[in-house]
């Protein structure tokens, strides 16, 4: 069975940081285009940030700019989210995606779906 695993999820105050991972299970993903979206209690999913397969393009949503990077390790076949300064308005259900097109925010052009990992920010 193909599908994207994500781990790394659980409660953190306000401030502090956290670091999701995302790795492969049924089939290789190192040539594809990764992200995380996230989907917020009562909201719509929506981009977080994305990264190419060389890991030499990313790209981030202007609410995580400067708190978040992505990452990825093609050895791996994993791609990971630092999470820093994190707020209330970051707590949500993080889900990774992949597809074979370049870079986009687009979700509609993800195949590839992960089952998601809670993140909990406290105050």
């Amino acid at each position: 069975q193909v599908q994207l695993v994500e781990s790394g999820g659980g409660l953190v105050q306000a401030g502090g940081s956290l670091r999701l991972s995302c790795t492969a299970s049924g089939r290789t993903f190192r040539l594809y285009t990764k992200a995380w979206f996230r989907q917020a209690p009562g909201k719509e999913r929506e981009f977080v940030a994305a990264i190419s397969w060389t890991g030499g393009v990313t790209f981030y949503a202007d609410s995580v700019k400067g708190r978040f990077t992505i990452s990825r390790s093609n050895a791996e076949d994993a791609v990971y989210l630092q999470m820093n300064s994190v707020n209330s308005e970051d707590t949500a259900v993080y889900y990774c995606a992949a597809t074979q097109d370049g870079v986009s925010r687009n979700m509609g052009q993800y195949k590839y779906w992960g089952q998601g990992t809670q993140v909990t920010v406290s105050s």
